[in-house]
């Protein structure tokens, strides 16, 4: 597996490609705002992204959504509990800060335990909400994109349209602190880090 990654946007919401290295077949995580950087970074790598996944529907990270896919032809996907959010400013969160972000229907609706492929990768779907109701992460042995489910010594948001915070504490421990603790977490904001040291350091989680 081949990762770029770059914080990208007013909220810095970390946008990543990955990419099988033998197919060059791509896809592009949760693309916040229309950033040159995601197309640079797919044509100077001799990328074909086959597909957008979005792990929630909050506006930090749905922004740019309609530009990729309007240069790459790629499907989006989503969790369908978040689906209406790339519709719904209301649901988005985007009114909650005084703006309207609104992206075109998911061409896929997700759920738990579906997978999401490009090339020789395939990801496993762990639904995980609090954050928000749809929010996913994606799981191959050894790596988890989490989205804002966790963060390195923290946890997601629970104060936008339909977070509850007992919800991802149960998420996080049910469904990802179970995972081996040498895998890497590639959050939604901030550096990367590993299951085994949030489930020892995060103050949120003990």
């Amino acid at each position: 597996m081949q990762l770029w990654h770059r914080a990208l946007g007013a909220f810095m919401a970390n946008c990543y490609i990955v990419a099988c290295g033998e197919t060059r077949q791509a896809l592009v995580i949760d693309p916040g705002v229309p950033d040159p950087w995601i197309q640079s970074c797919v044509m100077e790598n001799d990328l074909t992204v086959v597909g957008i996944v979005l792990t929630h529907g909050h506006l930090d990270h749905i922004g740019g959504v309609d530009w990729v896919k309007g240069w790459s032809g790629a499907p989006v996907a989503i969790h369908e509990a978040d689906a209406d959010c790339l519709t719904s400013p209301a649901r988005n969160g985007s009114l909650y800060f005084g703006m309207t972000v609104q992206a075109s229907p998911a061409d896929r609706l997700l759920r738990d335990g579906d997978e999401v492929e490009a090339g020789g990768l395939r990801f496993r779907v762990i639904h995980t909400p609090g954050h928000s109701p749809g929010g996913i992460c994606l799981y191959r042995p050894g790596h988890l994109l989490a989205g804002d489910t966790l963060f390195a010594g923290s946890i997601g948001r629970t104060d936008l349209p339909g977070g509850d915070y007992h919800t991802l504490i149960q998420s996080i421990k049910e469904r990802l602190l179970t995972l081996p603790p040498d895998t890497a977490v590639y959050p939604g904001h901030g550096p990367s880090t590993t299951i085994g040291d949030e489930k020892a350091y995060n103050p949120f989680l003990a």
